[in-house]
């Protein structure tokens, strides 16, 4: 035990990438080579037996430690009855869609009570989609300064969408 311990240990753990499990293995698998000790064939390598041991145990455990899957043909809940599965789309349905492009005119309503400076960097960054630099480039600004102006943007528009949601209450 003590020649072949620390390399069994490594392998299992190499396998079953726990610590805690890899030590129990380690102890299972000696358990195990002591209790089979009579069916080792001395024609061969004690340790290669022995590390054959220690894989099918870790091999074992892995499997055991594996997730249960199911069909998703022939799914059924508590009761008995059939389920389907619901799966969330990538693209939005026509409802949300419609939403989102409301919610978007809305905004940009919003968006043209700011002062022109202010409007026109949130345009570029968030609908244009421009990053700092490309919007410092463009306006011929310093980076700081975009960075600066669109938090004071950002934060005037956030101050007209909170008035607006008290005036709504």
């Amino acid at each position: 035990m003590h020649r072949y311990k620390d390399s069994i240990y490594f392998m299992i753990l190499k396998m079953v990438n726990n610590k805690e499990d890899a030590m129990d293995l380690t102890v299972e698998t000696f358990a195990k080579a002591f209790e089979k000790l009579d069916k080792y064939q001395p024609d061969y390598a004690f340790s290669t037996w022995l590390f054959r041991v220690a894989t099918n145990n870790s091999i074992d455990f892995i499997r055991k430690k594996k997730l249960h899957t199911t069909s998703i043909h022939g799914m059924t809940d508590e009761d008995g009855e059939e389920q389907t599965l619901q799966i969330k789309a990538d693209v939005l349905n026509p409802e949300e869609t419609s939403i989102k492009k409301q919610q978007t005119e809305e905004l940009k309503l919003l968006i043209q009570s700011l002062p022109p400076r202010y409007r026109n960097l949130i345009t570029l960054r968030y609908f244009d989609e421009l990053s700092y630099e490309e919007i410092a480039q463009q306006l011929d600004l310093p980076l700081g300064t975009v960075k600066a102006q669109l938090f004071r943007a950002r934060y005037l528009l956030g101050n007209i969408i909170n008035r607006l949601d008290r005036d709504d209450i």
